[in-house]
C-alpha cells in the first residue's frame, strides 16, 4: 500500500508539471530536441519540416509553371484551383475515416508516396484534363496527410499536444518560408529545366518523408489514445461519450456525420479560420485595387506571418492547454480579426505610407488570430470528440480549414472587397458573433460530457472491489 501511494504521488506530479519544466529549457530549439512524444514525435517533425518544404516550394512556383510551361489561360488555372480545393475537402474526411480500420503510420506513408506520383506526373503529361486529377490528388494527399499527421500528434503527444502542435506549426513555417526561397532560385532561372527541378525537389521532399514516418511506431496505443482534456481541468468527460447529454450533443454511435453538436462545431469554425484567406487574398487585393500602398508591401505579409508565427506559436500555445482556454480563445479570435477588419475598412485610399502601415498592422492582427486560431480549433476539435472514435471525428474536423480555402476567396472578392470598407466591417462582426457563440457551445458540450462521465463513475465507485452488488449502506 505504501508503494502504491508513492507510485500515484510520483504520477500526480508528473501530471502536473508543465510541459516546459523538461530539462534543457523551454524554447524552441530545447523543445524540438525533446517534443512531446519523444523519438517519433521528434522523426515526424522532421518529416514534417521536409514535407512542408517541397510543398513551399510548389506553392511558390505552381502558378508560373501552369501559365509559361503548361501554356493554361486564366480560366483553365481557375478551374484547376477550384477542384485542387474541392478535393482537399474530401481528404480529411477520408483519412479520419480510413484511420479507424488502419495504422496511421501506413496511412501516412501511402499519402506521402501518392503525392509523389502525382507530382512526378507534371513532369511527362502537360495536357489539361490528365493536370486537373494530379492538383486533385495532390490536394487530397495534402489534407489526409495533415491529418493523420494531427492524429499522430493526439496519440503521441498525449495532454501536451497544444505543445507538440506549436512545435508543428513553427516547424511548418520555416518549411514553407525556406520552401519559398529555393522556388525563387528556380523562378530566377525561368527556364522548363528549372521548373522541373523545382517539381523533382518537391516529389523528394515526400519520398524522404515517407522514410522517416516509416522509422516511427504505430501509436494506436501511444499516451494519447486515452487522452484528453481529463488532467487538464476539464473533468474525464471530455475524453468521454457524452452518453447522458442532450439530442443535439449526444453522438448517435461514435458517428461524427449524426452527432449534432459535433457538426455544428465544425461549421462554425469554418468562419474561424478566414484569417487564411485574408492574409493570403485579402489583404494583396485591398492593398493593389483600394490604397496607394506599393506593392513591394504584399510580400511583407508573408514575411511577418512567417517570423510572427515561429517566434510566437509556442508562447500562445503554453496559454491554451486546456478546452476551456480553447473556448475562451476561440471568442479572442473572433475579436482580434474583427480589429483586423476594422483596420482594413478604415485604410486611408491615398497616402503610401499611412497605408502601408495599416495594412501591415492588419497583417499582425491577422497573424495574431492564427496563432489562436491553431490552438483553439485544434484543441476543441479532440476534446469535443469521443475517445473511441477520435479517428472518424477528427477527420470531419478537419474539413472546416479545407471548406474555407475554396469558399473564403470568393467570399472576400465576390462579396466583401465588392461592398467597400463597410464589407470588411460587416465580415469583422459577423466573425465575431460566430466566435462568441462557438464558446458557448463548446463549453456547454464539455459541461455535458464532464457530467456524463461523472454519472457512469457513480456506479463503479458504489461496488465492492470483487465486481459484485453494491455494499450495503451500514
Amino acid at each position: 500500500m505504501i508503494w502504491r501511494r508513492g507510485v500515484g504521488k510520483r504520477e500526480d506530479r508528473a501530471h502536473r508539471k508543465d510541459p516546459g519544466d523538461r530539462k534543457g529549457g523551454t524554447g524552441l530549439l530545447a523543445q524540438l530536441r525533446r517534443p512531446p512524444g519523444g523519438r517519433d514525435a521528434r522523426i515526424m517533425l522532421f518529416a514534417q519540416l521536409l514535407d512542408r518544404t517541397g510543398t513551399g516550394v510548389w506553392a511558390a512556383s505552381c502558378v508560373l509553371f501552369f501559365t509559361f510551361v503548361a501554356g493554361l489561360d486564366g480560366r483553365q488555372l481557375g478551374l484547376l484551383l477550384g477542384a485542387a480545393g474541392v478535393a482537399g475537402i474530401a481528404g480529411s474526411p477520408l483519412a479520419g475515416h480510413l484511420a479507424a480500420r488502419f495504422p496511421v503510420r501506413t496511412l501516412l506513408i501511402g499519402c506521402h508516396l501518392l503525392r509523389m506520383v502525382a507530382i512526378c506526373a507534371l513532369l511527362v503529361f502537360t495536357r489539361f484534363e490528365v493536370l486537373l486529377l494530379v492538383v486533385a490528388v495532390t490536394s487530397l494527399g495534402d489534407r489526409a496527410a495533415k491529418m493523420l499527421e494531427m492524429l499522430f500528434a493526439t496519440r503521441a503527444a498525449g495532454e501536451q499536444r497544444g505543445t507538440y502542435q506549436a512545435l508543428s506549426r513553427s516547424v511548418a513555417n520555416a518549411g514553407y518560408a525556406l520552401g519559398a526561397g529555393l522556388a525563387a532560385i528556380g523562378l530566377a532561372v525561368g527556364t522548363r529545366g528549372a521548373y522541373q527541378v523545382l517539381i523533382l525537389g518537391n516529389a523528394l521532399s515526400f519520398l524522404v518523408a515517407a522514410a522517416l514516418v516509416w522509422r516511427t511506431r504505430e501509436q494506436r496505443h501511444g499516451p494519447g489514445h486515452g487522452l484528453g482534456s481529463g488532467s487538464e481541468g476539464g473533468g474525464g468527460g471530455a475524453d468521454a461519450e457524452p452518453a447522458g447529454t442532450t439530442d443535439t450533443d449526444r453522438p448517435a454511435a461514435a458517428n461524427p456525420w449524426r452527432d449534432r453538436g459535433y457538426l455544428r462545431f465544425v461549421l462554425l469554425d469554418i468562419p474561424l479560420c478566414l484569417d487564411d484567406s485574408i492574409l493570403g487574398v485579402g489583404l494583396p487585393l485591398w492593398l493593389v485595387g483600394h490604397t496607394d500602398a506599393p506593392h513591394a508591401v504584399v510580400p511583407a505579409f508573408l514575411f511577418v506571418n512567417t517570423v510572427l508565427v515561429v517566434a510566437l506559436q509556442m508562447t500562445v500555445s503554453a496559454r491554451v492547454r486546456r478546452p476551456r482556454q480553447a473556448a475562451g480563445a476561440a471568442r479572442l479570435y473572433g475579436l482580434t480579426l474583427l480589429g483586423c477588419c476594422t483596420l482594413l475598412a478604415l485604410t486611408p485610399e491615398h497616402g503610401a505610407w499611412a497605408a502601408s502601415i495599416a495594412l501591415l498592422t492588419a497583417a499582425v492582427l491577422a497573424t495574431a488570430a492564427e496563432l489562436l486560431r491553431s490552438v483553439s480549433s485544434w484543441e476543441l476539435a479532440v476534446s469535443l470528440a469521443p475517445r473511441e472514435a477520435r479517428a472518424s471525428y477528427l477527420g470531419v474536423a478537419g474539413m472546416s480549414q479545407s471548406i474555407q480555402k475554396s469558399a473564403g476567396p470568393l467570399l472576400l472578392t465576390g462579396v466583401v472587397m465588392a461592398a467597400g470598407p463597410a464589407g470588411w466591417l460587416v465580415l469583422g462582426a459577423a466573425v465575431a458573433g460566430v466566435s462568441v457563440v462557438q464558446r458557448r457551445t463548446g463549453l456547454r458540450r464539455l459541461a455535458a460530457m464532464e457530467r456524463s462521465a461523472a454519472a457512469r463513475a457513480v456506479p463503479v465507485a458504489s461496488r465492492t472491489p470483487t465486481g459484485s452488488d453494491p455494499a450495503p449502506v451500514p
